[in-house]
């Protein structure tokens, strides 16, 4: 676990709940010890009360930001009230979460970067899924060397949902669309496992009839001698490969998703038995035709918000987290302007930023 005495327990008030705050926020902070949900803000209490009873439900989001009884502000909002709750946070002296994207542009990532600096708070983006099951048995393989150095990577993140919904996500307003929505995910996982690209190369499009905001993202980050391609569609029945991963001694494809996201659906709490459990297993194709499968990692997104905890408690923060969501942020941001511009794009970043 944390590592986190009960008696030292970090005070944590969510701001949303919504779907990211009801299904992934509000449980796996629950599950976590060392952290205490005190306070949620929400305009709903009755859906509060009925999911977490006796806990206090408060209208007004800044007031959470703000709360003496809170240690820790977690910002599960609408994408464009991310950058001024969290700096209403910060200015009080929180620790804080935001769910992704981080912001809606690279220069108030910076900002709050730099207010975290001066107060010596933690700031960090809610990545969860670099604690998917699949990622994680990619990764690993990979790591392992097993198919030799990779030269293609692909990420698909597809669903089929070919009606669009009236909700923001799929609205045209601030921050809305599917590259926003998924593109963090797909580029925090690829950073994580190949470092800052050299450029960027995007395509986004509105494929579903009345859609608002983008529903289909391409994009590919170029490194040298190898290619990352990131998918996210809205009209893929059946699913596609979660993976594909090519290099000079074979192949590697993970077919299945990460199931937590469904498990929290079905109510299934973080941590109970077949909690992250993926049946899927990893296929390695070598060259010769033939096919191992090894069985896939669990999963377990109670990683990110213990590792929250132990670095909290543990103390004094850094910033490795904010830089890292700087990172992404200045990749999404190449992505949207590669996608107007049809160029390929680097990345807008200073060299302190990009580091070694």
């Amino acid at each position: 676990m944390t590592g986190v005495s009960p008696a030292a327990a970090i005070r944590v008030g969510l701001i949303g709940y919504g779907y990211a705050g009801r299904t992934f926020h509000a449980p796996l902070i629950r599950a976590v010890a060392g952290l205490d949900l005190r306070m949620v803000g929400s305009r709903d209490p009755t859906r509060v009360e009925a999911d977490l009873p006796g806990l206090a439900v408060v209208a007004d989001p800044v007031a959470v930001a703000t709360a003496a009884a809170v240690d820790l502000v977690v910002i599960a909002t609408p994408n464009d009230t991310h950058a001024p709750l969290a700096r209403a946070a910060l200015a009080a002296g929180k620790h804080v979460v935001v769910d992704k994207p981080f912001t809606l542009d690279l220069a108030e990532a910076r900002a709050l970067r730099d207010a975290a600096r001066r107060r010596g708070r933690l700031l960090a983006v809610f990545h969860n899924r670099r604690w998917d099951s699949d990622v994680l048995t990619v990764g690993r393989a990979i790591a392992g060397g097993v198919i030799g150095p990779v030269r293609h990577f692909e990420s698909h993140l597809d669903r089929f949902r070919p009606q669009v919904r009236d909700r923001w996500r799929e609205g045209d307003g601030p921050g809305s669309g599917i590259w926003y929505d998924l593109g963090p995910h797909l580029l925090d996982q690829a950073l994580l496992l190949f470092g800052l690209p050299d450029r960027v190369t995007a395509a986004l499009a509105r494929l579903r009839p009345g859609a608002r905001s983008d529903d289909w993202a391409h994009v590919v980050l170029d490194y040298p001698g190898l290619r990352v391609v990131l998918h996210a569609s809205m009209l893929v029945a059946g699913g596609s490969p979660r993976f594909r991963v090519h290099g000079e001694a074979g192949s590697l494809i993970k077919h299945g998703p990460d199931l937590q996201e469904r498990q929290l659906l079905a109510g299934l709490a973080p941590g109970a038995p077949g909690w992250g459990a993926d049946p899927d297993a990893l296929e390695i194709h070598d060259g010769a035709g033939r096919v191992t499968r090894v069985p896939a990692v669990a999963g377990d997104q109670r990683r990110f918000y213990q590792g929250v905890a132990e670095t909290i408690a543990r103390g004094p923060v850094d910033d490795a987290a904010a830089l890292e969501a700087v990172r992404v942020m200045a990749c999404l941001e190449a992505a949207l302007t590669s996608a107007r511009t049809g160029a390929s794009v680097g990345l807008a970043l200073a060299p302190d930023e990009r580091g070694p």
